[in-house]
């Protein structure tokens, strides 16, 4: 999945949930650069942030390797 899609994704979630930027920034306890930074589909972040915002947006990360 390309950064610009998350970025998208996150950025639906979030507003059907009707949180801002600033509040999801708190509540997942990352920088409210970083998460502006993500819905613009920039940067790469890590699976640590990407962790705090699934939970605080009740979301699931999956993975799929393939060979």
């Amino acid at each position: 999945m390309l950064v610009e899609q998350l970025g998208e994704i996150i950025k639906v979630r979030r507003k059907e949930l009707k949180i801002t930027q600033p509040h999801l920034a708190e509540l997942a306890e990352i920088s409210t650069n970083t998460l502006y930074r993500l819905e613009r589909g920039q940067g790469n972040p890590s699976l640590e942030v990407l962790g705090k915002l699934a939970e605080v947006l009740g979301m699931e990360i999956k993975m799929e390797i393939k060979m």
